[in-house]
């Protein structure tokens, strides 16, 4: 796969992943997808419980409903729902939406209206993010799929580590205190035990635990636990 620019789909892969600037990251994109129909284009990070919920979009490209209404979090999952069939499957797919019938999940895009593909990225929390591309005319080769995947992922990784000023591998590191608070929560501690037996107050517990669902990206101290476990932060072993 080729561009006009002479750039391969390796070369824009690779441009991206090193990106400087979310700019420069936009621009290799936007020159990518375009050969391929693509001219919408958002990225997000999200935050799942029994819903998806937007926590920060990253980027939006393109008159996502058609009319120039602005995109943000509330307004594209209200008019865009399909982005909850992310929580169904761990496969990109694509989606269509049409004046009689509204959004869809299809196999592949057919006819008018505008049409998409939907990648959901997937890390050690689980789903993480989801990389959108659309536009009214779309390549849905095999070939245009599996560029489009790696892109997505590639395109959330990078945005990721140039907002928020870290990559997910480092970012989510607990400290050896964070740990230990953790390692009590999970063996079925309370609170107040926590603080009795560090010597801590409760309220320094709390703020201990709310660093910790910040720093590994979660709602709920479960959550925490469960995520600690599969970044290898706590170990089921880990006791009073």
């Amino acid at each position: 796969m080729i561009w006009s620019s002479g750039d391969t789909a390796f070369d824009a892969l690779l441009r991206v992943s090193q990106a400087e600037s979310l700019q420069q990251m936009q621009e290799t994109i936007c020159r990518a997808c375009a050969p391929l129909g693509y001219d919408r284009i958002l990225l997000f990070a999200v935050t799942t419980q029994e819903d998806v919920t937007v926590d920060r979009i990253f980027w939006i490209e393109g008159d996502w409903f058609g009319d120039g209404t602005p995109v943000d979090a509330d307004t594209y999952l209200a008019r865009c729902p399909v982005t909850r069939h992310v929580l169904n499957v761990r496969e990109p797919f694509f989606w269509t939406k049409t004046e009689t019938q509204g959004y869809q999940v299809v196999r592949k895009p057919t006819g008018s209206g505008i049409n998409g593909f939907q990648v959901p990225v997937y890390g050690p929390i689980g789903l993480e993010g989801v990389a959108s591309f659309g536009g009214p005319r779309l390549d849905a080769s095999g070939r245009a799929q599996l560029f489009l995947s790696l892109l997505g992922v590639a395109a959330f990784r990078r945005s990721r580590q140039l907002v928020e000023g870290h990559d997910s591998g480092t970012a989510r590191r607990l400290s050896d205190r964070e740990r230990e608070v953790l390692g009590l929560i999970a063996a079925g501690r309370r609170q107040a035990e926590i603080a009795a037996a560090l010597g801590i107050s409760g309220r320094t517990v709390e703020n201990h635990l709310r660093n910790i669902r910040h720093r590994i990206g979660v709602k709920t101290t479960a959550q925490a636990v469960q995520a600690a476990i599969r970044l290898g932060e706590l170990t089921l072993s880990e006791d009073a």
